[in-house]
């Protein structure tokens, strides 16, 4: 089964895109989130196509050969969901099921809250219902015994304020370096263990992502997530296109919490078959603990959760345990 590269202009944006398997089945489409490319799927897209499905996974805006855009509204959900929207029309497609991950996993919720219509099934990985509504809604649900308040207010989630507050100084530390950035970031686990706080939540703090001087570190690759080739890939896309518009989908929350607030209360709830991957070693995003998966699992009629022993990346690095159970949903919608 071949990979074919695409590419689809409506009258507002570009959209680059991979597709595998049969034209005539049924629509498989994978969202990947913050700094990735729809090359992030490779393990699913080959593998899906063969087992009958229509696999598509886009560059979303902001990454690889899709629009890339100057300003920071461009990168609002309500802009990205439209972006979707038109890829399925595109396609000719009425619904599709959809898989998101990090910031594609806001995308596809999305899809679900606000356009259930054209969602037959929804498969998130690692980032639970929330936040797409804003950062200020994961401040909720922060563990207070691990980060307590007066020493952490914004919990793991302070990098994202790092954005808000000092968006140049971290785009300039990402873009002199990409393949160090992906070097440091695509690696089994997000932080030390699950009950100590993790890097995440001091980046204000510390005055950047790489202080002191906001040079990348030189780490070892992680060759159980990307190997060195995968790596470069990965930075040479990044580095065509820079930060700025990957970084800006950071820049949105409240524009996203407005987004949200347009919904009923008759769509926050999901009734459409919905799958969640927990990632045991994502210590950022942490849902086996807590309440961060909480509301997923008030607002999901027909919620399933799995989990795999992976660090946040674990498409690429669990692949053959996620496709399989990726397929079982499938094969029982």
């Amino acid at each position: 089964m071949t990979i074919e590269e695409n590419r689809f202009t409506s009258k507002r944006h570009t959209t680059s895109y991979l597709s595998s398997g049969p034209p005539d089945g049924p629509l498989l489409i994978f969202v990947h989130g913050w700094p990735e490319l729809s090359f992030s799927w490779r393990h699913q897209i080959e593998f899906f196509g063969a087992a009958g499905w229509r696999v598509i996974a886009p560059d979303m805006r902001g990454y690889g050969r899709s629009s890339v855009y100057d300003s920071h509204s461009a990168y609002a959900q309500s802009e990205i969901v439209t972006d979707m929207l038109e890829l399925l029309e595109h396609l000719g497609g009425d619904k599709a099921v959809w898989v998101g991950h990090d910031w594609g996993a806001p995308v596809v919720w999305n899809m679900g809250l606000h356009h259930a219509d054209k969602v037959r099934a929804i498969a998130n990985l690692c980032v639970p219902l929330g936040f797409e509504r804003g950062v200020e809604e994961l401040i909720k649900h922060v563990d207070r015994n691990i980060y307590p308040i007066d020493k952490y207010p914004k919990g793991q989630w302070d990098y994202q304020y790092f954005y808000m507050e000092n968006f140049e100084l971290a785009q300039n530390e990402m873009e002199s370096d990409p393949y160090k950035v992906v070097k440091a970031l695509f690696r089994k686990k997000m932080g030390e263990e699950a009950d100590q706080p993790v890097f995440s939540a001091t980046i204000r703090e510390r005055g950047g992502w790489f202080p002191p001087d906001g040079t990348p570190p030189d780490m070892p690759i992680d060759l159980d997530v990307v190997s060195e080739e995968e790596a470069q890939e990965y930075a040479d896309a990044l580095t065509r296109t820079g930060f700025f518009g990957a970084n800006s989908w950071y820049m949105n929350h409240e524009r996203n919490s407005t987004y949200d607030a347009e919904l009923s209360l008759v769509q926050r709830t999901l009734h459409m078959p919905v799958l969640f991957v927990h990632a045991e070693n994502d210590y950022i995003c942490y849902t086996i603990k807590g309440g961060l998966a909480e509301p997923m699992r008030e607002a999901c009629i027909q919620l399933i959760e799995k989990s795999i022993q992976s660090g946040h990346w674990m498409a690429q690095e669990k692949p053959e345990q996620l496709n399989a159970f990726l397929l079982e949903w499938l094969e029982n919608l």
